[in-house]
């Protein structure tokens, strides 16, 4: 096995993503512009150490078995090489547990970290990226957008995984409201059904083409293209107040929608002063009930995905 060369330093930066945008259920996914930053430096010393900044600095491992660090370790191992030691710094602004691919920027990071240390005639490059990050998550819907940047339409083949960029209207803003709880994407993925009715499934297909064109060229068809049939109701036990504030914000006219597996509540909005309105109405809602604490921020697209810096 070949040895990874020691005395490199890159810094890798994600940015957080929201998936199915309300109907494209493991299909559309966003990339917003709240990054992760991931330094990583290879050293002769023996051992890993994690630093970790920001979201989970007080509950995740700072070794071998911290999830970013045990994917650069096995993507090596894999590709046949030796690993160096490792010294990581994680600055961590994506919030975890909140559906904004906290987990798909770590792999994606780490993936990308990995193949950057590598000799170059090794490197893989992003298309390979995307594909390992895809089959360790298990669907692309939120690695796409953290690879790629911008919005994403994406697939699952025998042989792998697709994905292409879609057109984005430059009036869209997504505001986010993320409560001071967590859901784990696999309790809401938990309670899903099985199967559901063709007709059901036509009618949720319509809204995924409606959605394409008002994200692309139709702003104001947000409200009728985020309606999902297919996944949102069924999740919406376990996250009663995000489900309360959904209909409550769409009820008032805006595009609101479950932030990938949630509780995160996005609403797509057709420009700044629609944001700023929506995010008033969620504070609005927030002051008039107890439950959990809003933070209510207007964010952008991030118009790219991952990069690698070379320090």
């Amino acid at each position: 096995m070949a040895q990874i060369q020691a005395g490199q330093s890159i810094a890798v930066h994600v940015p957080a993503t929201s998936a199915n945008l309300g109907p494209g259920f493991d299909v559309l996914g966003l990339a917003l512009s709240v990054w992760d930053t991931l330094v990583v430096h290879t050293v002769a010393e023996p051992g890993v150490s994690v630093a970790i900044t920001g979201e989970g600095s007080k509950t995740l491992p700072t070794d071998e078995t911290h999830l970013i660090a045990k994917t650069i370790l096995e993507r090596w191992a894999e590709l046949g090489f030796t690993p160096a030691g490792l010294r990581i710094e994680a600055r961590n602004n994506i919030p975890h547990g909140r559906g904004m691919g906290s987990s798909a920027a770590a792999m994606v990071s780490a993936l990308a970290a990995a193949d950057a240390l590598l000799p170059a005639a090794s490197r893989g490059g992003t298309e390979e990226i995307f594909q390992a990050a895809s089959r360790w998550e298990g669907h692309p819907d939120n690695v796409a957008p953290a690879v790629y940047g911008g919005l994403t339409l994406s697939w699952t083949t025998d042989s792998g995984f697709g994905t292409v960029q879609g057109v984005l209207h430059p009036d869209i803003v997504p505001v986010l409201a993320i409560p001071d709880i967590e859901l784990s994407t696999e309790a809401a993925r938990g309670l899903l059904p099985a199967t559901v009715p063709h007709a059901v499934a036509a009618a949720n297909g319509g809204r995924v083409g409606l959605l394409i064109h008002a994200l692309a060229h139709d702003p104001a068809s947000l409200m009728v293209g985020t309606q999902d049939f297919l996944h949102q109701g069924f999740r919406a036990p376990a996250m009663a107040p995000s489900a309360e504030l959904i209909e409550h914000v769409r009820a008032a006219g805006y595009a609101a929608v479950v932030s990938g597996a949630g509780p995160t509540v996005m609403i797509l909005c057709a420009g700044q002063q629609q944001a700023r309105e929506a995010a008033d109405v969620v504070s609005a809602f927030a002051a008039d009930r107890s439950g959990p604490n809003w933070r209510v921020q207007i964010e952008s697209v991030a118009p790219t995905g991952v990069r690698v810096e070379v320090l």
